[in-house]
This record gives structure tokens, C-alpha cells and sequence, in this order.
């Protein structure tokens, strides 16, 4: 059987700078051609990064795609690699167009583009685009029909791209009826929770379903409020696992195949058993297979558990944010509770301790415990500590309300918040720090926070993260550094101690809400299964508790549009999964 080297390049690309992503696109090529590849595969729109949502719609960004994609094959050939077959993710334009209303403008196509011998010699554009969860596609592209199927070195390569591995028949079944014996998938598939054993299953079936040896990439990195954890994997065509790589790191993963020796002569319109229709365009590169050699040993990279990928997935969200936006250092207000606790630490973890500035702001109702932890944790961490008392400043705005009936109850109790939020704006201005926030989706959820007090800041590592779970990755974390002989990051008082905000006199959290344990799992069933009242009734939950989150979640739409972006960890997180009207009169 012929053999074939493959290299998958798992990289962190930055939406918009094509010229960085196509240096990343070469030095990875060079060095994969180094150990002996003799086909490179790239992720999703690497070239672009992904997602670039409306800049797909300017056609100077989709030019620039286009020049930058010929570009990169003149200097990998120019570089003494047009011998290797390197398949790239970018942004191209339908070249048939047939603009009509519903369609968009320019009609771009999340495209792969196959480069060998200095030139661009196939080109495919995504058959399935997806219109769920994070995705928009049906918004920013125009679909394909074509399937190129590549020869190199006696085998047959067929490429699609994320979606067309997700849904059932399309290329997949096409590239059947092809003869592939290599599949190529690239992808810019988002991190969730649990979702690398779904992945891997699909992978698995999708190969058995194609009759041929699949290659699956995917990116890591963060952009925006996504995170991508790479994972990327090879099966057989029987679905079992020949290769994976390691989870949120870029790595260049270099595999040898065995693939049947290319036959098929399929070409044109082909009908798929599914009702597909697609036309197979074949590419002849090297129609030879390359003489024998021995294969290097295979490279499967152990999991994570569910708690460390969790993590790893909050550090890659809060560092590549930091960091493609231009900022070198955070800060974040440091209360002494859990949730700033575990911020703090994620920073720490993404940027180094140095690149972390905590502040204490304590008023007359921060007890002393709360500060001591607080500059605990810090001088733990190696963090630069502040302490800047706010009860002056307090004082001094009630002084002036008092002429018009002073300030009572919530009003009093967030003027704290927002006098703690003034002063990390002014920090952050005045330093060049980019400000976080340390709310979690419980609190998110329910409105438990103060519009521009706790919610004021750029970045909001914990936003899709409930409260238990907070709890059991600080407790995780903990672990890790007693495990490995190290400090314990958070001092154990902060995870053990009620939370409460210290906004009024003996204030706990337990007397506005119900136990944190209950309330995420009502919240998770309303809020990320869409479960109604009734239904949440029906499943055991009492009555009353429904009603009451139910009305918690409704009336806080309004402040969580205003809240930053942080990563999303879940199935559907308070961002673009879940998408409500503000003005909305529907109630459960």
C-alpha cells in the first residue's frame, strides 16, 4: 500500500492579520517538510482566522484573501517546500456568483485552497454551512458543489471542511463514490465541555462512513468569546485512532499512513446514495507512490480530565484575549471571595503573576478576614497587590445624595460596587491594564451583580462558568499545586467561607437565592435546555424555586447585553448561543 507522511499544524491565528497567519502557515510548513511530510493540513480559515464574521462582507477583505492565498504559494515554493502538498483554510468569493436578496454580499466562501508547486491547483468551498448555536454561516457564505479529489503519491485526497463532517451524507458520502482513501477535514470547531468524546466518536463514524483513513484538524486559541482546543486526530477507515494531538497547544502532528493505491477514475457530477449532488474535479499532483520507508512511531496525546480541560480552556480564552488585543497586563478588584479568587488565579495562569494587578477596595462592610485573604492569595501568587479603602469616597457621595433624600437599601448597597468599578476604570486608564471581571453565569443569570460596579472591565473570565462549578475548580486547582509540590494557589478559607458580596451588614448570598447546588441545576435546565416551567415542575424541581429563578433570569436580560465577553465553556452561554429580545413581555 502506498504510504503517505501527513502533518496536521493545530495553530492559534488572529482574525484579520493574514500576513502573521501566512508566516505561521510557512514556518509551520518548513518545519513539517523538515521531519519528511509530504502533505501539510491546516485548519479552517487559517489563513483569515476564524471566525471573521462581517468582515467576510467587505470584498476588500475577501481580495485580500485571495491575493494572500496565491502569495503564500509563491513563498512556500520560493522557500524550496513546492514538493509538499499544503491544504489551507481562507476566505474566497463564488466564482459564478448569482447575487440575489437573501444571499451575501460579494458571495464569499469559507474556503480550502490545495497549494503544490508554487500554485493554488484546487480549491474547494464549504458544502454545509451551519446556522446554530455560535454559527452564522448562512449569513456570511454561499455553499459549494464541487469536491476536488487530489492524487499525490498514489493515493486519492479528498478535502471538506468542519460541517461536512457534522452532518451525515454530503462530500462525506461524495468522497465514497469517489474512491478516496484519504479524507481531509479542517476545521474551526469551538470548545464545549465534554465535547472531545463526541468529537472523536464523530470522527470515528464519519470514516467508516467514507470507506476511507480520515485526517481531522482543528485550531486552538481564543477569539472573542470562543475557544478553540484543537484535539486534532487521524482514524483508519475502520475508526480506529492512529493519531491525536494534545489539547489547547499548538502542535505540529506528524503521522505516517498506509492508504489503498488510488483506482478510481470517478469524475463529474456524482450522485450520492444520501441524494448529494456534487462534482468531483480530480487533480493529478504525483500520481507515484513514494518508495518505502520506515514510519515514525504513532503519537496519541493523553486527555485531559473534565476540570483541567475546563481550566486550560479559561487560561487559552483570558490570554489570547489579552494578548490579541494588544494588552500585556490585567487588573482585577480582589474581594477576598471565591470568584475574584479564581479569576485571579486563571490570569496568573495565562499571563504570569508579574502581568497581574489585584486592588483591594474595602468599605465599611468588608470584614477583615476578607483583605487579609485577599492579600494572601496575592503574595501566594505573586501578584502586585493594592489596597485602596473606599470608604471615603462613599461617605462623600451619600453626603451629596442626603440634600435629596439620601440613599437607601440597593441603591446604598451598589453605590459600593460602582465606586469599586470607578476606581478599576481609572487604574486601568491610567496604567494601560486591561480590567476583568470576576461574575460568574449564576450570578450573570439572575442579575446578581451591579451594572457598571462588578461588571465594569474588558474581559470576564468566569462568565460561563455557575458558581458550583467555580467552586470545584479552585478546589481543582488547589490540588494540581499540592500534586506537584507547589504552594496552594487560593488559600483554602477563601473556597470554605458563605459567599456574600459585603454589601450591607452580615449580607450572605444564601438570603436572595437559593442553595448555589439547586440553583445551577435549574438554571442549567432553563437556561441551556430551554426546559419551560411546567416542564422543570414535572422534573422535581418545587414549584416556588422555578417560579422565582424563572423571574431572576427573565428581568436581567437587559443587564447582561451590557456585561463583557468572557469564554464560553458550555452548550450555550449568555452571548451569541442565546440570543433574546431585551424588550420581551413573555412570561413563563
Amino acid at each position: 500500500m502506498p504510504q503517505l507522511r501527513v502533518a496536521l499544524a493545530q495553530v492559534d491565528v488572529t482574525v484579520g492579520d493574514l500576513k502573521r497567519n501566512a508566516d505561521c502557515v510557512l514556518r509551520e510548513t518548513a518545519q513539517a517538510a523538515v521531519e519528511g511530510a509530504h502533505l501539510v493540513v491546516f485548519p479552517e480559515m487559517a489563513l483569515t482566522g476564524y471566525p471573521p464574521e462581517d468582515l467576510v462582507l467587505r470584498r476588500s477583505f475577501v481580495r485580500a484573501s485571495q491575493a494572500a492565498i496565491q502569495d503564500l504559494a509563491e513563498r512556500i515554493a520560493a522557500d524550496g517546500w513546492g514538493d509538499v502538498a499544503v491544504v489551507v483554510g481562507y476566505l474566497d468569493a463564488c466564482p459564478d456568483p448569482a447575487e440575489r436578496v437573501g444571499r451575501p454580499a460579494g458571495e464569499p466562501q469559507n474556503a480550502a485552497a490545495v497549494l503544490y508547486g508554487g500554485s493554488v491547483v484546487a480549491r474547494y468551498a464549504k458544502h454545509h454551512l451551519p446556522n446554530y448555536g455560535v454559527f452564522d454561516e448562512f449569513r456570511y457564505f454561499v455553499p459549494g458543489d464541487v469536491l476536488p479529489v487530489v492524487r499525490l503519491h498514489g493515493v486519492d485526497v479528498a478535502v471538506t471542511i468542519c460541517e461536512d463532517l457534522w452532518q451525515a451524507g454530503g462530500p462525506i458520502a461524495v468522497a465514497r463514490e469517489a474512491g478516496a482513501g484519504l479524507v481531509l477535514t479542517i476545521n474551526g470547531s469551538p470548545y464545549e465541555r465534554h465535547k472531545d468524546d463526541l468529537r472523536c466518536e464523530l470522527v470515528r463514524r464519519r470514516a467508516a462512513e467514507a470507506g476511507a483513513s480520515l485526517a481531522y484538524v482543528n485550531m486552538v486559541g481564543g477569539q472573542d468569546e470562543l475557544v478553540f482546543d484543537g484535539d486534532s486526530i487521524v482514524v483508519d477507515r475502520y475508526g480506529a485512532v492512529l493519531a491525536r494531538a494534545a489539547q489547547f497547544r499548538e502542535q505540529l502532528l506528524v503521522t505516517d499512513l498506509d492508504l489503498p493505491a488510488a483506482t478510481a477514475t470517478v469524475d463529474g457530477w456524482v450522485d450520492a446514495e444520501d441524494g448529494t449532488r456534487m462534482r468531483v474535479e480530480r487533480v493529478v499532483l504525483d500520481p507515484d507512490a513514494v518508495p518505502a520507508y520506515d514510519a515514525l512511531p504513532a503519537e496519541v496525546a493523553p486527555r485531559l480530565d473534565d476540570l483541567a480541560e475546563t481550566w486550560a480552556a479559561l487560561v487559552t480564552g483570558t490570554r489570547d484575549y489579552a494578548r490579541k488585543n494588544g494588552f500585556s497586563s490585567v487588573l482585577l478588584g480582589l474581594s477576598g471571595g471565591i470568584d475574584s479568587a479564581v479569576v485571579a488565579t486563571i490570569a496568573a495562569d495565562a499571563l504570569g503573576g508579574d502581568a497581574v494587578h489585584v486592588v483591594g477596595l474595602p468599605s465599611r462592610y468588608s470584614s477583615e478576614h476578607s483583605v487579609a485573604d485577599a492579600e494572601e492569595l496575592a503574595i501566594r501568587q505573586g501578584l502586585h497587590w493594592t489596597l485602596l479603602p473606599i470608604g471615603g469616597v462613599v461617605e462623600a457621595y451619600e453626603k451629596a445624595f442626603a440634600d435629596i433624600g439620601g440613599l437607601h437599601g440597593v441603591a446604598e448597597e451598589n453605590l459600593q460596587a460602582r465606586v469599586r468599578g470607578t476606581a478599576w476604570m481609572a487604574m486601568s486608564n491610567q496604567q494601560g491594564h486591561l480590567t476583568l471581571t470576576a461574575g460568574n453565569k449564576s450570578e450573570l443569570a439572575t442579575g446578581f451583580s451591579t451594572l457598571y460596579g462588578d461588571t465594569a472591565g474588558g474581559f470576564a473570565p468566569i462568565k460561563d462558568v455557575p458558581k458550583t462549578l467555580v467552586w470545584a475548580l479552585a478546589r481543582w486547582r488547589n490540588q494540581v499545586a499540592r500534586d506537584t509540590g507547589e504552594t496552594e494557589p487560593i488559600p483554602a478559607q477563601i473556597i470554605t467561607k458563605p459567599p456574600s458580596a459585603e454589601l450591607a451588614p452580615g449580607q450572605l448570598d444564601a438570603d436572595r437565592l437559593p442553595p448555589y447546588e439547586l440553583l445551577d441545576e435549574v438554571l442549567v435546565a432553563y437556561v441551556e435546555q430551554d426546559m419551560g416551567h411546567d416542564e422543570l415542575v414535572a422534573a422535581g424541581y418545587d414549584a416556588e424555586v422555578v417560579a422565582r429563578v424563572i423571574r431572576l433570569v427573565d428581568v436581567a436580560e437587559w443587564k447582561r447585553r451590557q456585561y463583557p465577553p468572557g469564554p464560553k465553556i458550555s452548550p450555550k452561554n449568555f452571548g451569541r448561543d442565546r440570543r433574546l429580545p431585551i424588550t420581551n413581555a413573555w412570561r413563563e
